[in-house]
């Protein structure tokens, strides 16, 4: 199965981007024409309409955009755990591969095998310290 977003998901995505911008825009003119306005006649209607206008553009934006990211299913918006499973799949992928790029850049090795390690400690402060160690790392008894 390919790890595509199919076009209309993407559409969605980006037309929803774009409404919350214009949301966000019309919200930040509301305030900043009530901040500049010093003590001047306001056009109170004007400045509500643009005011919660523009917060409800944003929400419109914010769930386009997130219906087109995550799909229907993945949304939860239809109710379908296998449909859901598949909308999700470029965006489990895509975190997994950022989880191995962090393992590899840290120079830790993906699921190698681990070894057991004993540990000794130490009869006067208590410390674990690796079972070759002739003295505590802690504070310097004999082993």
């Amino acid at each position: 199965m390919p790890l595509q977003i199919s076009p209309q998901r993407k559409t969605a995505f980006y037309i929803g981007t774009v409404v919350m911008v214009v949301g966000v825009l019309l919200f930040a003119w509301a305030l900043a024409t009530a901040v500049t306005n010093q003590g001047g006649s306001t056009d109170m209607r004007s400045f509500g309409v643009r005011l919660f206008g523009g917060m409800g553009v944003m929400i419109v934006g914010l769930i386009v955009r997130g219906l087109g990211a995550r799909g229907l299913a993945g949304s939860g918006l239809v109710l379908d755990p296998e449909q859901a499973r598949q909308d999700l799949k470029p965006h489990s992928r895509m975190v997994g591969g950022v989880v191995k790029d962090v393992l590899e850049g840290a120079d830790i090795q993906h699921g190698a095998k681990t070894q057991r390690v004993v540990m000794v400690k130490c009869r006067a402060c208590g410390r674990l310290n690796e079972e070759d160690s002739k003295f505590c790392q802690e504070c310097a008894q004999a082993l």
